[in-house]
Order: structure tokens, then sequence, then C-alpha cells
């Protein structure tokens, strides 16, 4: 059985899972958008070594997935542009919170972490 989302198909519900959050920087910024909106900068800071471009790549299509919403304030120079979760995009922080818990297991259980 095919699935199809935002124009794109899919094998099965978890490919498109995966095609919409999935890469190493997506969830990341999910996880931090979770808590409120951010500016680029802020999410750039947080990130720690992510690129610009790619930062923006992942930012860019989670916006056409209607995950993440951008407002830009035009109101007063400089202009601000501002990342939140969309309504839609709402519905993955159950699923992002128990990655972000299975990956403290991981740490705890059989890795180690470094300050």
């Amino acid at each position: 059985m095919e699935h199809k989302f935002n124009g794109k198909s899919y094998p099965c519900c978890t490919s498109v899972t995966m095609g919409i959050i999935g890469g190493k920087w997506k969830t990341v910024i999910l996880a931090y958008l979770m808590d409120g909106p951010l500016r680029y900068s802020e999410l750039r800071k947080k990130a720690g070594s992510v690129t610009e471009r790619t930062l923006s790549l992942q930012l860019k299509s989670l916006e056409e997935d209607g995950i993440v919403k951008r407002k830009v304030y035009t109101t007063k120079p400089p202009l601000k542009v501002e990342y939140s979760l969309t309504p839609f995009g709402e519905t993955l922080i159950p699923l992002i919170k128990s990655i972000i818990e299975w990956g403290e297991y991981v740490v705890e259980e059989y890795g180690e972490v470094v300050e």
C-alpha cells in the first residue's frame, strides 16, 4: 500500500514520519522549538555545530511540510525572523519527547556524558 503526504509517496507510515522528521537536524530543531518560538540566531546557537546552510534548508523543509511556522517582524529594523511549531507540528511533541528520553537512556546505560 502506498502512502502520500505533501505530494510525496511513501511505502509505509514509518517512512512518512521519517520523511518529515528524519535526518540529523530536524529532530534537534523540533526539540528546541517545543519550548516556544525562537529566532534563527537562537536556534543556530543552541544547535551548535549545524551550518547556516543546513539549518536554513531544514527549517525550510519543516515549513513546507507544515511543521514549523516562520514569522517575519518588519515593523522596525532590524528585521526579526522567528520560528515556532504549528498546531500540526505540536502533534510531534510526544514523539520528540520519547526520542529525547530514549537518547538519555542510551547515554546513561551504554554511553558516557562529556561536559
